[in-house]
């Protein structure tokens, strides 16, 4: 077999997919609005929508073309075993290459594409407070944090193949699994790296909030404000922390653009994930994910035919890192499918625990804000929303939460 052409054929199967899709929600745009959220955008701001939505895709698309021609000329030309050969022979040199020119020139091209859709595109539509000094800064450590967690990663899957043999699919899916787990846990940490947090001022927002959640028996550690002003004008909260100790973290701009009510009604939905345990089951199902990429890793590191096709004296680990994610690309749709479909349950039965707590009206006032301030899709089709969409279609959720009020 011609493994080779075998790979680029996968390659070019994944371009199709995204193509597909990209296209898909370019056409999208045009969908008719739901008359439940058609108070959303005025008509000026759904034409503004609108040429945003196409600018997005229209960069998405040549994004995909330009990192995809870039990829099966890399490939077909040998160049990762090329830039290998000007490396020390050890095994630590060999797959410190390919990982270090994949990060540059997927840096380099992600940069370009962010820069366009950050800087230009949500500069255009009044997004984006992002200084080019803060980008420049962001995208260092970005690439700072990817060859950190990919050497890592790689160094890890040598030691355990080298070591282990076979039996290295199920201890290396579970160090994915723990690895997705301690990001988890330090992302708090990593999110102060640039951004300011104050606590929450006292006052009625903080009392109630503090009163909805020690209702249910969470322990609130802290409530802070990040300044996302500084980087947009989008709204966003979230929660951190595990088990019942949380730290609840609002944006600026949230704080400033919702109600008491509404902001409570956010967090009412949130505390129901928590209620049901959603991230625990999402979780759950991440491990079910990482043994599908452990086994891939596996295939392509037990097969040294995989790697001498494309120019290697034998096994790369590096290479054998990049191959996981082409062969992913087959599979990961069904699985993002299915883990979605779950999503969307949850969202659902979450938005009912904001109902159940009394802010019903709220919430759906709050939902309506966010689509507006993030410029969310209203009519979304059928088919995205099958295949990729984490949260249910405005429409659907605002309906959904108004059956769950009578």
């Amino acid at each position: 077999m011609n493994w080779k052409l075998l790979i680029l054929i996968l390659v070019i199967v994944e371009f199709i997919y995204e193509l597909i899709l990209d296209i898909i929600r370019y056409r999208s745009a045009n969908n008719p609005t739901p008359e439940n959220v058609a108070d959303v955008f005025d008509s000026e701001t759904y034409l503004r929508w609108k040429r945003y939505s196409a600018e997005n895709c229209k960069l998405s698309i040549l994004a995909n073309i330009l990192s995809t021609a870039l990829m099966l000329a890399l490939l077909a030309i040998n160049a990762h075993a090329a830039f290998a050969k000007l490396f020390p022979t050890d095994v630590f040199s060999q797959y410190f290459s390919v990982i270090l020119l994949h990060a540059i020139l997927s840096t380099v091209l992600d940069t370009v594409t962010k820069y366009i859709r950050v800087m230009v595109i949500e500069e255009k539509y009044g997004f984006n407070r992002t200084t080019v000094k803060t980008f420049v800064l962001d995208q260092i450590r970005g690439l700072c944090l990817e060859m950190f967690l990919t050497i890592g990663l790689v160094s890890l899957l040598y030691l355990l193949h080298s070591s282990m043999g076979d039996w290295m699919i199920v201890l290396f899916a579970a160090a994915l699994f723990a690895i997705v787990l301690l990001i988890s846990f330090l992302y708090p940490i990593f999110s102060r790296i640039g951004n300011k947090f104050t606590p929450l001022e006292d006052g009625e927002l903080k009392d109630k909030l503090m009163a909805l959640l020690t209702k249910h028996g969470y322990q609130v550690k802290a409530i802070e404000v990040m300044d996302a002003s500084r980087r947009t004008t989008k709204l966003n909260a979230y929660f951190t922390g595990f088990g019942k100790m949380k730290t609840i973290v609002l944006y600026d701009n949230l704080v400033n653009a919702m109600t008491t009510d509404e902001i409570c009604g956010v967090f009412a939905h949130e505390m129901g994930h928590g209620l049901h345990k959603d991230v625990l089951k999402q979780q759950t199902m991440n491990f079910g994910n990482m043994l599908l990429m452990a086994v891939v890793v596996w295939l392509v590191v037990r097969y040294p035919i995989l790697h001498t096709s494309f120019g290697f004296a034998g096994i790369n680990y590096g290479f054998a890192y990049l191959l996981m994610s082409i062969g992913l690309s087959l599979v990961q749709p069904l699985t993002a499918m299915a883990m979605s479909a779950y999503s969307r349950h949850a969202e659902y039965r979450a938005d009912r625990q904001g109902v159940a707590e009394g802010y019903g009206e709220a919430l759906i006032t709050a939902l309506k804000k966010l689509a507006k301030e993030n410029f969310a899709h209203l009519a979304p089709s059928k088919i995205l929303v099958v295949l990729e969409y984490s949260h249910p279609p405005l429409s659907e959720r605002i309906s959904a939460i108004e059956r769950a009020m009578k």
